[in-house]
Parts: structure tokens; C-alpha cells; sequence
């Protein structure tokens, strides 16, 4: 190609000599000529992009096309159910239910449901009738001061930076309209998570954002003036997350403004790397004790721990040693591998920790033997767009659930996989103040609330329907898959528990 270029640029040199001679006019293509070869000759002596050096000029269009790959395929090529991480049918209804618009499907299901991995649950000849406004569970031992009443359905961990200040003021408005919890995330707690009044779970992470010192170690005052606010209904302490489990967290230096930075007390532009694990603790004593430490201090708020399940025995030794010092957690949060996040390495989000459906069911399980299911919550998370992704997880065991990337489709979110470059076009993702201005704050608290207050009215109706008048008395026998080509079983038979 890059001859083709010489011989092209020969022969626009020769057509512009002649223009010069006989036809001056002919000249103005040179506002033509002159950027094309500049361009070109540039390709050509650059050492980056080996297509660019073979094809000068042309090159480029293979890297603006790779550019646009995720609109292609969103747009042009997937199906309704192919799309990932969420495909066109769970995106539009939660649009849809955020907007209030219709939400209802024609001509019958997409799905095959005679494929392996199908799942269901079966109806009742005789309905019952369940109120959304029941759909609560209260959050809180015996060794709890102030137990909460949280709704099935809560905003997951976000923190700001990964998101907007319009986005955190949308979810935390949407969460006092919708009575729902929102969690800060990592990043520590906000002016923004503080202004518009929604209940706050504060999530403590590795860096401690909110409660550090200046060396990043435990700040025991800090937490304890942050823990009084009286938005802070529940504490959790961030072991491990599903997308990135055993890496700890990374804000991009580009997403690390002063503001930021004064909430995390952080270099500005600097990437803020959270370390794998905690400083406070090392094993199971010392987390314990971290948790009483917690307890105390914030005057007897919930507190509890979320985690991607790793090494079963490491869990499996937290909960005897719990039962032998009659101290635990009032809810654990599981994360699934599956799980999202602004960015991280391809090998953690593809290839470390446990997929969240089975993760659930040996923490339930394993609470279950030790006694102690009935003292301590579980708060389950698992890509939720639906009434039905919710009840799956309360029929596995889960008490609660947590719900990020469908949050962030009803605020507009359009998947356009550009969380982790600062340059989320719906300005909810990017901390660049141009696209953030695109986000309707008052429009996009009313969505927040609408997709709430929708999926769990969904929740009752798919419940009542089932027969059960209580989202307590869902168990694995109310869920079923299709587990060879003819063979259907039910989750019991799948996981027979304790």
C-alpha cells in the first residue's frame, strides 16, 4: 500500500502542476491533497501501528471501526437475548419500567424453553394477594442497637468517582423517593450522597475512604463522626468484589479531581489504588473483633461484610469461629463473578472467584449448619433487571438484593462500554463536566425510583401467582431447570441443603 500512497502522491503533485499552468481554479484541491499526504507521510514514519505504516491513511479506518465495535453490535447484530453483559430484552425493560412506559412483550417468549439451563417457576390454581409494600426484611442481630428495615430490592456499591456527581445525586434521590437503601461504595461518603436524604449503606473498602489517615491505616474518630450521620443505616466492610476478587480496587488518575480527592484525602490525578487486603485484620479473629470494633463505635448500627466466595474452607472457618465467640456480622453481602465494575483485569473479571448462584448457596447452607441464618441476613447480587432475577436468588436463600448495572440503565445508561476511559457519553460514568451536564438530575431521580417501586410490584404479582403469600416462605423447591434435554429438576433436588 504504500507504493499505491508514492504513486497517488506522484500523481496529485503532476494534476496540481498542471492546475497551476492551465487551470488555477484546480488549485483548491489542494485543501484536499495536502491534509491526506501530510497524514499519510506521518503513518509512514510513525513506529506505533504497523497498519498504519503498511497503509497510510487507510489504516485509520480499521482503529475508527474497532472504536465503534460495541455500537455495531448493539445496534446491527445482536438478537434481543444474545447481547452481553446485558442483552436488548433486560436493557428495555428496565428503560421501560424507568420510564413508566409499556413494558409488556408480543407474541410469546424469545427464549427456548427446552434448552439446557432454562429457568422457572410454576403458578398456582389459587393465587395469593402480595403487597409490594411488604417486600422488607430487617437487617440485625441480637448484638444490634438499630436494626434496619431494608426493601428486597437496594442499590449496590458505586462509588463516586467511578460515577458523576449527577449520577450519585439521581440514585440517592431516587432511593428517598423509592424508600429504598443506596450504597456508597468504597469511595467514601459524599456531599452528594448526603444532600438529597436517602438511606446510606457506607461500604469501607481497603483504603479506607472515609475513616483513613494520611498513611491509609483505620481512622477510629473518622469513622466515628461519619458513622453518626444519620443517613447511615448500615455499615459494610468490602472484602472482595465479584468483578475484580483479590485486587482491590483502581480510580483512574483522569477521574481524581480535587473535589475527589479531598473526600478520599488522595493525591489528585493520580491513580488511587486500593490494596488487596485489609491493614486492620488478617484472618478470622482479627475481622471479628473488627466488625465488634465497628459495631461499637458507630453506637449499633448493622454491620456486616461483602465478599466474591473464594476458598470455601477460609468461609467455612469464619462461621465455626463465629459460633465459638458468639460474635458475627448482622448481614453478609455475596458477590458474584459475574459482577460489574468500571474496570479491571480481564483475567480477575473472566477467570477468578464464584459464580454467584453457587456462592449463595454454600453461604446459606453453611450459615444454616452453623445455626445462624436466622441472626444474620444475606444480601444477594446477581445481575438483576427482573422481578424473576430477584425471586431466583430469595428461592436460593438470599434475604435481600442488591442491584448496580440496572440502576444505571435506568438513569440512561445505553452499555456503551466506555466506563473505564472517562468518557461515558450518557455522563454517567465520566467525571468530565461536559457530559455530565447531559444527565437530567430530576428526570433520572423519578427513573430511579420508577424501575424500584415497578420490579417489585412485578415481584409480588410473579409471587402471588406462585401461590405464596409471603416472600419469606420462597425456598429452592419454588424454583426449577431444565437440566438435560428431558430432565427438569428443581433446586432442592439441585441443592439439598442443610
Amino acid at each position: 500500500m504504500r507504493r499505491e500512497f508514492y504513486i497517488a502522491f506522484a500523481v496529485a503533485l503532476g494534476l496540481n502542476v498542471l492546475f497551476y499552468l492551465y487551470w488555477t481554479p484546480g488549485l483548491y484541491s489542494l485543501f484536499l491533497f495536502v491534509p491526506f499526504f501530510l497524514l499519510g507521510f506521518r503513518d509512514i514514519h510513525q513506529n506505533r501501528h504497523a497498519i498504519k505504516a503498511n497503509f497510510p491513511v487507510f489504516g485509520h479506518f480499521r482503529y475508527i471501526l474497532e472504536s465503534i465495535r460495541p455500537e455495531i453490535n448493539q445496534y446491527f447484530i445482536e438478537s434481543n437475548t444474545d447481547g452481553k453483559p446485558f442483552n436488548r430484552e433486560q436493557r428495555s425493560v428496565v428503560y421501560q419500567r424507568a420510564k413508566k412506559v409499556l413494558d409488556t412483550v408480543p407474541f410469546g417468549t424469545q427464549h427456548n424453553v427446552y434448552a439446557q439451563g432454562y429457568e422457572f417457576v410454576t403458578h398456582s390454581m389459587y393465587p395469593k394477594h402480595v403487597d409490594r409494600k411488604d417486600l422488607r426484611v430487617t437487617i440485625g442481630t441480637d448484638l444490634c442497637k438499630q436494626p434496619y428495615s431494608m426493601s428486597l430490592l437496594n442499590i449496590s456499591a458505586m462509588s463516586f468517582g467511578s460515577l458523576s456527581t449527577a449520577s450519585i445525586l439521581a440514585l440517592n434521590g431516587g432511593a428517598k423517593d423509592g424508600g429504598f437503601a443506596h450504597n456508597t461504595g468504597e469511595g467514601g461518603i459524599s456531599p452528594y450522597h448526603l444532600e438529597p436524604g436517602g438511606d446510606l449503606i457506607w461500604q469501607i473498602g481497603t483504603g479506607y475512604f472515609g475513616c483513613r489517615t494520611h498513611d491509609g491505616d483505620f481512622d477510629p474518630e473518622l469513622f466515628k463522626k461519619n458513622a453518626a450521620h444519620p443517613q447511615v443505616k448500615m455499615i459494610e466492610i468490602k472484602l472482595s468484589q465479584g468483578a475484580k476478587p483479590g485486587h482491590g480496587g483502581m480510580l483512574s488518575g483522569k477521574k481524581v479531581t480535587q473535589e475527589i480527592a479531598n473526600i478520599r484525602n488522595v493525591p489528585m490525578g493520580k491513580d488511587v489504588i486500593s490494596p488487596p487486603g485489609h491493614k486492620a485484620f488478617s484472618d478470622s479473629r482479627g475481622m471479628l473483633a473488627f466488625i465488634t470494633k465497628l459495631r461499637e463505635l458507630s453506637g449499633g448500627k448493622p454491620i456486616g461484610i461483602k465478599l466474591c466466595l473464594g476458598h470455601r474452607n477460609e468461609f467455612e472457618e469464619l462461621v465455626s469461629l463465629m459460633t465459638v465467640e458468639k460474635v458475627y456480622p448482622d448481614f453478609i453481602v455475596v458477590d458474584g463473578a459475574e459482577g460489574g465494575t468500571g474496570a479491571a483485569p480481564l483475567e480477575f473479571t473472566n477467570y477468578i472467584g464464584m459464580p454467584g448462584m453457587d456462592a449463595l448457596v454454600i453461604v446459606v447452607d453453611t450459615l444454616k449448619k452453623a445455626g445462624l441464618k436466622d441472626k444474620i441476613k444475606v444480601i444477594a447480587t446477581g445481575k438483576i433487571t427482573t422481578a424473576f432475577d430477584i425471586i431466583k436468588l430469595l428461592c436460593l436463600g438470599a434475604d435481600a438484593t442488591y442491584a448496580a448495572r440496572s440502576m444505571l440503565l435506568a438513569l440512561g445508561c445505553i452499555q456503551a462500554l466506555r466506563c473505564n476511559n472517562n468518557k461515558c457519553p450518557t455522563g454517567v460514568a465520566t467525571q468530565d463536566p461536559n457530559l455530565v451536564r447531559g444527565l437530567h438530575i430530576p428526570t433520572k431521580r423519578v427513573r430511579v425510583k420508577n424501575f424500584h417501586q415497578e420490579t417489585l410490584e412485578s415481584v409480588a404479582h410473579v409471587i402471588g401467582a406462585m401461590g405464596v403469600a409471603r416472600h419469606q416462605d420462597l425456598n429452592r423447591s419454588h424454583l426449577y431447570k431444565r437440566v438435560e434435554d428431558d430432565t427438569i429438576k428443581t433446586y432442592a433436588q439441585i441443592h439439598p441443603g442443610v
